[in-house]
C-alpha cells in the first residue's frame, strides 16, 4: 500500500519538526521537502509589495516536485534506495511519503493524491516571533513578514478553503510531543482502516 501524508501550513509553524519525527517511527516512510524545489534566487520576481516573492507558488519548481513523487509512487523501494532511505518491510508492505511545505495545497496536481493533509496554525504574534528568531540563507528584509509573508499565508489558506481542500487542522501551539501523537495515532488509525 502506498500512502500520502501532507503536512502544510504556515512559516515556522512546526512542520519540519513534525516531519522529521514522524519519519523516525512511520515504517518504510520517504520525505520530500518543498523547500528544496525553489527556484534559484535570479528567477524569484519582486512584486507590487517591493519584495522577492519567496511565499508564492510561482517561486516554487513545482512540475520537478510532482515528478519526485510520481517516481516514488512508481517505485517507494528504489526511490528510496536512491534516496539513501532504509526500508524497513513489515507485514503490510506498507510505504509511506511525507510532503513538508507551506503550499503543499496550492497546486491542483498534487491536492489529490494525498491520503490524509494536515495543516499546522499558529497566532499572528507567535509566528512573527518565531520568523524573528530563525536564520535563512536569504535574511528577512525589514518589514518582509508583515509586507509579504503574513498576507501571502492568509490569501493561499482563504484560496484551499474555497477551493474545499480538506485538511486536519492542528494547533501548533500545542507540544511537539502532543502534536506528534495526535498525528501519528490518526496515520496509524486512517492506516487500520485501509487494511
Amino acid at each position: 500500500m502506498k500512502y500520502i501524508v501532507g503536512i502544510g501550513g504556515m512559516t515556522n509553524g512546526g512542520k519540519t519538526t513534525l516531519t522529521n519525527n514522524l519519519l523516525m517511527v512511520l515504517p518504510n516512510c520517504c520525505v520530500i521537502h518543498q523547500d528544496d524545489f525553489f527556484k534559484p534566487q535570479d528567477q524569484i520576481a519582486v512584486g507590487e509589495d517591493g519584495f522577492k516573492q519567496w511565499d508564492v507558488l510561482e517561486s516554487l519548481d513545482m512540475e520537478a516536485m510532482l515528478s519526485t513523487v510520481q517516481a516514488w509512487m512508481s517505485s517507494p523501494r528504489k526511490f528510496a534506495r536512491a534516496h539513501g532511505v532504509s526500508v524497513r518491510l513489515d507485514a503490510s508492505d506498507t510505504h509511506i511519503l511525507i510532503l513538508e511545505g507551506f503550499l503543499l495545497y496550492s497546486y491542483k496536481p498534487l491536492v489529490d493524491l494525498y491520503s490524509r493533509r494536515y495543516f499546522l496554525t499558529i497566532p499572528y504574534e507567535e509566528c512573527k516571533w518565531r520568523r524573528s528568531k530563525r536564520s535563512y540563507a536569504v535574511p528577512d528584509p525589514p518589514g518582509l513578514f508583515d509586507g509579504h509573508v503574513w498576507p501571502m499565508y492568509q490569501k493561499y489558506k482563504r484560496e484551499m478553503e474555497a477551493n474545499g481542500v480538506e485538511v486536519v487542522y492542528l494547533d501548533g501551539m500545542k507540544s511537539r510531543e502532543e502534536l506528534f501523537h495526535q498525528v501519528l495515532e490518526d496515520i496509524q488509525n486512517s492506516l487500520l482502516n485501509r487494511s
